[in-house]
């Protein structure tokens, strides 16, 4: 018999283990981007050959690289409101309320979910083209918001449900009861309550739109998103240019983590102090 103890010490090393490997996985690959972005040569080789800060400036002076940036700029702000907006509506009808064809409802929230990203912007793209030949449209930055919106939405609101599930209603009961209209009520109890789950849903959203490839590429027509500007780039041949683009890229998502998780924290201070 193997002694209990010895047992559980293997437990803990394996589960450790595992979680050391999965952080080597995941945290190598972008410490080697960050380092590349840093070489004067060429060509990308390990170890480098001496650091330099000339692919940062050689990015920028890239005639179509701030106009991708603008572009993944105003999808994800404009795919991020819409989708916040209609995944915490969605979510609200979902939990608190009963009515017909609410099985179907959630199976049509669902599909995008159940798709490829690639097949999803394969076929949206057929059905634009049969849209376009009928209304003398083509695709572009529109579409890319379309597609953007159709993808992220159901995202958001299972974030969003998952906060709305756990919602107490008699603290909209009490208030009615105190003489507090359905605005009152809203603004007071309820938005502050799921705001928490809205800000990440919000969150969720705009990192999925901002580095999303495959419904950009394929919905995009002759517009240029960051995704498929650097994919233009790579297909060329490797740079350091977009080790370069990765790590600024990488350092306001880091930042935009870090700040909602903050505002979240002091979200559910004052929502506890509101409830005790």
């Amino acid at each position: 018999m193997i002694p209990e103890r010895l047992k559980d010490r293997v437990v803990d090393v394996f589960l450790v283990g595992t979680m050391a490997l999965l952080i080597l996985f995941f945290y190598v690959p972008i410490l080697t981007l960050v380092v590349f972005s840093f070489t004067n040569s060429r060509v990308l080789t390990f170890p480098i050959e001496g650091f330099s800060l000339e692919w940062y400036g050689e990015l920028f002076r890239k005639p179509d690289f701030l106009t991708a940036v603008a572009n993944s700029a105003i999808v994800a702000v404009i795919s991020t409101i819409f989708a916040t907006v209609l995944g915490s509506a969605g979510a609200v009808a979902w939990i608190r309320y009963r009515f017909r064809f609410q099985n179907i409802f959630r199976a049509v929230s669902f599909l995008p979910l159940l798709f490829p990203q690639l097949l999803l912007g394969v076929v949206m793209l057929l059905w634009f083209s049969v849209l376009g030949n009928w209304l003398g449209f083509s695709t572009g930055l529109a579409t890319v918001i379309i597609g953007h919106i159709v993808y992220i939405t159901p995202f958001a609101l299972v974030i969003v449900a998952v906060q709305v599930h756990g919602f107490d209603e008699t603290l909209e009961d009490a208030a009615r009861d105190a003489g507090a209209t359905g605005w009152e009520v809203f603004r007071e109890i309820t938005f502050p309550l799921l705001w928490p789950g809205i800000l990440s849903a919000a969150t969720f959203a705009f990192l999925l739109s901002w580095g999303n490839f495959y419904v950009s590429y394929s919905l995009a027509g002759t517009a240029r998103t960051l995704p498929i500007f650097v994919y233009s780039g790579i297909a060329v041949g490797s740079s350091p240019i977009y080790p370069a683009l990765a790590t600024l890229n990488f350092i306001p998502a880091l930042i935009l983590v870090f700040l909602v998780d903050f505002l979240r924290r002091r979200a559910l201070k004052r929502q506890k102090l509101a409830t005790a």
